[in-house]
């Protein structure tokens, strides 16, 4: 059975859909003996009034919400997975910032939620299939939208720049699909494939595409999860995920540094870690920026403009 609730932009949904490991084991025989006529969206409504003291049941959804068999099963996954909770803590990190630049462009901020799936915002990431950075470009796609990939440059592991060439490319897709389901989709499958089996069957409803078998295994799994993954952030204390450590948003000054400007030797400079400033740039390939460019920007930690100015006291701004 399936419960889809059409997205209103700011819309409060004031029900979490949890499952029986998070609360505890409640049956659906039990359900039944209670309540035999109630509606699923009431039963889960009467779970949320079980839930632990204190634990917020107001949640806002900007996303079409589906709660059905298979995005249950990938939330019961990651309930189950330690990995999981490093995800929920790196989120209040990075979904401030890239839901920012969602929203200023207009789309649904919840699809920073793709970022998640897609790398556990980890700027670095690279997939089997060589796809790269938060977003998980593939080169033909990320130097079509606009980044640059070179031997020293990879701005698909930019935060900033691969948000904004992720609203773009999935702003066409939506052009094209006219359906957020089906922009997952195809962000997944890519659009060329996805476009041939809507033709085929003669639908454009994510599920049904799915259940006849037209979209492949991983593509299948795509919506689900990134659904799974959107609950269970927005209540994680519902699914079991509790005291999760908050980090402060990412924020940053930007300064333009010069050629053979190297980020170890920054980070001493201005009394940071190295890993903080290569995690703040990880677009540089090699963690400095060649000789022979004239300047690049590079994010320094916000606050540090004074120092920055002195290492660099012709080019900071």
């Amino acid at each position: 059975m399936t419960v889809e609730m059409k997205p209103l932009l700011q819309l409060a949904i004031t029900i979490s859909f949890i499952t029986p490991i998070a609360q505890g084991a409640t049956s659906s025989s039990a359900l039944s003996k209670t309540a035999p006529t109630l509606t699923l969206e009431e039963r889960l409504k009467a779970r949320v009034k079980r839930s632990p003291a204190g634990a917020s049941t107001s949640v806002i959804f900007d996303l079409p919400l589906t709660y059905n068999a298979r995005v249950s099963r990938w939330i019961t996954f990651f309930q189950d997975k330690p990995w999981f909770r490093d995800w929920l803590e790196r989120s209040s990190k990075y979904m401030p910032f890239i839901q920012k630049e969602l929203k200023n462009s207009g789309l649904p901020q919840d699809l920073a939620f793709i970022v998640m799936i897609e790398s556990g915002f980890v700027p670095t990431a690279v997939s089997h299939a060589s796809a790269v950075g938060p977003w998980q470009f593939i080169k033909p796609t990320a130097t079509r939208y606009g980044l640059t990939v070179n031997w020293w440059l990879d701005e698909r592991k930019d935060l900033k720049k691969s948000t904004l060439a992720a609203i773009r490319y999935i702003s066409d897709l939506y052009q094209e699909f006219g359906s957020w389901y089906l922009v997952a989709a195809s962000y997944n499958m890519g659009e060329n494939g996805l476009r041939r089996q809507i033709q085929k069957h003669g639908t454009k409803d994510f599920w049904k595409l799915s259940q006849a078998g037209a979209l492949p295994k991983e593509t299948t799994d795509y919506v689900p999860k990134i659904l799974a993954v959107m609950m269970i952030t927005k209540s994680p204390s519902l699914y079991g995920f509790r005291d999760v450590a908050q980090f402060r948003p990412l924020d940053y000054d930007l300064v333009y540094a010069p050629g053979g400007t190297d980020l170890k030797t920054l980070a001493n400079k201005i009394g940071v870690t190295p890993k903080s400033l290569f995690d703040l740039n990880a677009e540089l390939n090699h963690g400095y920026i060649p000789s022979q460019i004239d300047q690049h920007p590079i994010r320094v930690p916000k606050g540090s403009m004074t120092v920055v100015a002195e290492h660099f006291p012709k080019r900071g701004r």
